[in-house]
């Protein structure tokens, strides 16, 4: 539930901060095809000497693959530079921008990158209800594992985040901490206080406790350290609740191209 983010992380330094990550627990690395960085998570995931099945590996299409008779192949060039014969969960990165690309025919190849044994999981990102709603129809309603989209406690995307609950899909937070900008949000440091811990571990910590996968990142071993940490933290009821009220419809990822938002 609690995963590394790889983006940014690239080359012989990225590398080091996802064997750092490994070293340190995290068995869950969360990669893109736009992240541009899938041979290093390969890498890594070589170099940890661990048991390819104790890793869970995540990796996203890039919806310039979405047109018919492309979605697989580029997958399998995915594995190529992962060195791995299957990804546990391959996302659809966005909805086809502007709509350019019809959904069913991407979510139908997205079917058939599990059913080939490519991923054992699929899912999506910042996919909206009503394009959840759309892809069920299509594919059945325990075929979406994830769905993965910005969540933190000033941008908790809750009717979202309740829906993809509602109907059995993990929701998994990117920019769980908000590129480190709650820090002076006064609730959250009182919080961080009764636990001795910092602002970005109360984060997370309030992300799993709702039951949702994080997956913040870092190039400090000391943050990636300090990161993981926060699964250690158990908040009160009482401090979830005060969390929930943070919520500020904050949103830092918004291309203009990307879907009308719940």
């Amino acid at each position: 539930m609690l995963g590394f983010g790889t983006y940014g992380r690239r080359g012989p330094e990225g590398v080091d901060a996802m064997l750092t990550a490994l070293e340190t627990g995290y068995r869950h690395l969360d990669t893109a095809q736009d992240y541009e960085n899938e041979t290093e998570v390969g890498q890594a995931v070589a170099r940890s000497g661990l048991p390819r099945e104790s890793i869970f590996v995540t990796t996203k299409i890039a919806p310039r693959h979405y047109p018919r008779g492309s979605l697989l192949p580029s997958l399998r060039e995915s594995l190529d530079k992962l060195s791995l014969d299957q990804v546990d969960l391959t996302l659809l990165h966005w909805p086809s921008p502007n709509d350019e690309v019809p959904l069913a025919h991407y979510v139908e190849q997205l079917a058939e990158a599990r059913s080939s044994g490519l991923s054992r999981l699929i899912g999506v990102s910042n996919f909206t209800i009503d394009l959840l709603e759309q892809t069920i129809a299509m594919l059945g309603k325990d075929a979406i594992a994830n769905n993965q989209f910005e969540l933190n406690p000033h941008m908790q995307n809750k009717r979202l985040a309740d829906f993809s609950q509602s109907k059995g899909i993990l929701v998994t937070c990117y920019l769980p901490i908000a590129h480190g900008t709650l820090g002076d949000d006064p609730i959250l440091q009182d919080i961080a206080r009764t636990h001795d811990a910092t602002v970005a571990q109360i984060a997370i910590a309030f992300e799993l406790a709702k039951g949702y996968a994080a997956i913040p990142t870092s190039g400090k071993p000391e943050r990636i350290r300090e990161n993981y940490a926060a699964s250690k933290i158990v908040l009160t009821p009482q401090q979830i609740a005060s969390i929930a009220t943070l919520d500020q419809g904050k949103r830092r990822i918004d291309p203009e191209w990307g879907p009308k938002w719940d």
